[in-house]
């Protein structure tokens, strides 16, 4: 397929966002748009030379449309995701899928049965981060991954109170509309997972969900912490990963991480391996041990060290750049399975589907009773 020509339904400002990035992939051809006539569809439409927009039914009925796009709220994904594959299109769809498990597996078997793409937008592992985290973790560089958190502290000014997102009818909470990425990106790093806490916050005199977490266990043993709360002033909007080794600790500043900082006790191989899990690296050097002080011990266990490090990388990245850089390699990746079916995908049907089924059971615990 030399062109792949993208009908998009869904016209608010990440929509905007996202297409200016997937139509920088060559072949990429955006030819019809559905959306309202609010001001942010009209300027969507100005942007890309779009004469009119059309009814959604009017753009799945176009021959010339190969893959939609949908960028709407969560309550609508899974009636424009089935009517897309119904009229033949690959979809990619902003996440989640659906509101549960049962409609994301209907869309899944529908894909299947039609040799569909049915993706949701979940970039996170095109993250060069998310390759060396992955590597940190299955080296065992610095020990076993024992423990780890998920801060997030988001804005929510830009969030009325009579917005959708609030509404769990339309969004499905916090957990499903927000916390698909990174239950996606930690099963990347340490695989299935299994919710066994979860607890939630209602605001006070409105009773809408602003905070929500869960206690994720991993095949390893080890604990992740979720927390999510949209209860900050923009401008103190903060996210950060931390991830607890035997021998060090990780960190990860931004929801899209751009900057690395590791702190550990390393011995000489594990020095030098480290600095090719993370190339671009500074390392500092805090102590050097040398004769008997070489000796440490954890975990009832013996172990050797040369000195103690602390690790950046990343410091010169940009969260935007790279928020762009990862939307680009995710709609490259995707049409290259369009055109072969052998190309082995990195993210694929079944990270949407894994990743809701554990926000649902993330949701559902956190009820009273759950």
């Amino acid at each position: 397929m030399n062109k792949i020509r993208i009908g998009a339904i869904g016209a608010g400002g990440f929509g905007l966002f996202a297409l200016q990035q997937f139509l920088q992939v060559e072949g990429a051809e955006l030819v019809a748009m559905a959306g309202t006539h609010r001001e942010a569809a009209l300027a969507m439409a100005r942007r890309f030379g779009i004469a009119e927009t059309l009814d959604v039914e009017s753009l799945l009925n176009l021959d010339q449309v190969d893959l939609v796009y949908i960028a709407t709220p969560p309550f609508l994904h899974y009636g424009q995701v089935r009517a897309a594959l119904e009229a033949g299109k690959h979809v990619i769809c902003e996440k989640p899928l659906a509101l549960n498990l049962a409609q994301a597996d209907e869309l899944l078997q529908l894909a299947h049965s039609s040799d569909r793409l049915c993706i949701a937008n979940l970039m996170q592992r095109y993250n060069p981060l998310f390759e060396a985290v992955r590597q940190l973790i299955d080296s065992k560089v610095i020990g076993e991954c024992l423990h780890g958190w998920f801060d997030n502290a988001a804005g929510d000014e830009g969030l009325s109170a009579e917005h959708w997102f609030w509404d769990r009818s339309k969004s499905g909470g916090i957990f499903i509309e927000h916390g698909v990425h990174f239950f996606d990106l930690f099963e990347g790093w340490l695989g299935k997972g299994e919710v066994v806490s979860s607890q939630r916050t209602l605001r006070p005199g409105s009773g809408i969900e602003e905070q929500v977490q869960c206690v994720v266990r991993y095949g390893n043993g080890a604990l992740i912490n979720f927390y999510h709360g949209f209860t900050q002033p923009a401008r103190l909007e903060r996210q950060e990963f931390r991830l607890l080794f035997e021998h060090g600790e990780l960190t990860l500043e931004e929801w899209v991480p751009t900057r690395v900082r590791l702190r550990g006790v390393v011995d000489e191989e594990q020095s030098r391996r480290l600095m090719q899990i993370f190339p671009d690296a500074r390392l500092d050097v805090l102590e050097s041990y040398s004769g008997s002080k070489r000796l440490a011990r954890g975990r009832h266990k013996d172990f050797d060290t040369y000195q103690k490090i602390d690790l950046h990388a990343g410091l010169e990245a940009e969260k935007m750049r790279r928020y762009c850089e990862l939307l680009r390699a995710l709609f490259a990746d995707q049409i290259a399975w369009i055109s072969d079916r052998s190309h082995q995908r990195l993210i694929t049907e079944e990270n949407g589907r894994n990743s809701l089924a554990m926000a649902c059971a993330a949701t559902q615990l956190a009820e009273p009773g759950g």
